[in-house]
């Protein structure tokens, strides 16, 4: 089955290569090498290659089953040469994509942006050898043909179409792909799937579903299905044993996809959740920064819509990491890789960590909390240091939303949720989110208190 996807135009490099510059391993040695051996003339491929290194061939065209483009020879019109080659049969995609997916070396070649070139050769030389499919050109497949008058098989024309389609492949392996039948992404699309199950008889079952194609051919919408339960939270992923130059960091991979999955697990348990009651109101700053804050990084303030939208910022990002991730747990945890990220974000890895605590204490709203003082309005606020006298409490001084006991260390955050969030001085001179927020500022103040 040839892919409904549309062909690709490229623009090649003038100069042109040969053919020992090549693997005949991979796609551009094993293109050249099937042309060399089916030449009737060998002086056609020299004077091929001669056109394409003095950038007579135009951009090629790339599509399933064959390439084509413009070259310019003697006369001033320029002619059309094109090579075909055969398509697989879905039989041979079905043995190859197993093949790639049965091998994560194989498999993270491909996957894996910004991955080096020969590995991705490697990995399709391999598996197409395994599967037992010729994914790579043989001699005798690839037919030349061209609108000039010589019927050499190949012409000086196909010649240098020849040329440029095997640079081509060499800086690109993937589009031998897209010539064998199927584009890049239907191809990495089905490798994704595929490749998470590589035990052996490993059951591949595909969820019903409809092409788009399908459901965009009516308008007639069918309903929505029940939704699915909420799996259970993601563990910690393990790093890739991808290996190569130009690879990516197999342990910042790890990284980022436990904090990915993490953060989609948390954004997915969040939208099943029934919503009640307004967004929370934007408290109103005030100019006095009590407890000796420090300013925060540049970028780091967020309207309340962002916060209720769960929008975030670089920075929030950056402390979310710090305070949700499994490798950062505690306050005192400032691995290097703790402090490059708070580094990244114009921070120290004490600020990143007092930063974490207070989003571990109540999100960005804990985190804006941390950040800027407010005036609350008449309510709940005024009505706190009568229920903390009236509980035999210590007396605070109110500064902003903030009822603060410099000689006791202790200190509560009113926020525009209603609820009061505990702070303890810390032996920097900082204040530091501590304990569980509460709508009873008595029984905030009683447990740090008591703590």
């Amino acid at each position: 089955m040839v892919s409904e996807a549309g062909p690709r135009t490229l623009r090649t490099p003038q100069a042109g290569p040969t053919a020992r510059e090549f693997d005949t391993g991979s796609g551009a040695g094993a293109w050249l090498a099937a042309m060399a051996e089916g030449a009737e003339d060998p002086g056609r491929l020299e004077r091929g290659r001669r056109y394409a290194r003095e950038g007579n061939v135009g951009p090629v065209t790339v599509a399933p089953g064959a390439v084509s483009a413009s070259v310019r020879g003697s006369r001033t019109r320029p002619y059309a040469a094109r090579v075909r080659l055969p398509v697989l049969a879905d039989a041979a995609w079905g043995r190859l994509l197993d093949a790639l997916a049965a091998e994560e070396a194989r498999s993270s070649a491909l996957l894996v942006r910004g991955a080096a070139s020969a590995a991705a050769h490697g990995a399709l030389a391999e598996a197409a050898q395994e599967a037992q499919v010729g994914l790579l050109p043989e001699p005798g497949e690839p037919v030349p043909a061209c609108t000039c008058p010589d019927r050499g098989r190949p012409c000086k024309h196909a010649a240098a179409l020849s040329y440029q389609t095997a640079l081509l492949l060499d800086e690109d392996p993937l589009l031998l792909l897209l010539l064998r039948g199927r584009p890049e992404t239907e191809v990495l699309d089905d490798l994704a799937w595929r490749a998470p199950s590589r035990a052996p008889g490993a059951a591949r079952q595909r969820r019903p579903g409809v092409s788009a194609r399908a459901a965009l051919a009516t308008g007639i919408r069918p309903p929505l299905p029940p939704v699915e339960p909420l799996p259970p939270a993601p563990a910690r992923i393990e790093p890739p044993s991808a290996e190569g130059s130009g690879a990516p960091d197999a342990e910042v991979l790890a990284f980022l996809a436990t904090s990915a999955a993490a953060r989609a697990w948390e954004l997915l348990d969040e939208a099943q959740q029934p919503c009640d009651g307004p967004p929370v109101a934007e408290p109103r700053r005030s100019a006095a920064q009590a407890g000796g804050n420090r300013s925060s990084p540049p970028g780091s303030r967020t309207t309340a819509a962002a916060v209720s939208a769960g929008q975030l910022s670089v920075w929030d990002d950056a402390v979310r990491l710090a305070a949700t991730h499994p490798d950062f747990t505690g306050r005192g945890t400032f691995s290097r890789r703790f402090a490059a990220l708070a580094h990244a974000v114009g921070t120290d890895a004490r600020g990143l960590a007092r930063a974490a605590a207070a989003w571990r204490q109540g999100g960005q709203l804990g985190l804006r909390l941390l950040e800027a003082a407010w005036e609350p309005p008449a309510g709940g606020f005024d009505r706190a240091r009568g229920a903390l006298a009236a509980a035999g409490l210590p007396r605070l001084a109110i500064e902003g939303n903030r009822l603060t006991d410099e000689a006791g260390g202790v200190q509560l955050r009113y926020a525009a949720d209603g609820r009061w969030y505990p702070y303890r001085a810390g032996p920097d001179g900082e204040w530091w989110p501590e304990g569980a927020a509460d709508a009873d500022p008595a029984a905030v103040l009683r447990g740090l208190l008591e703590s």
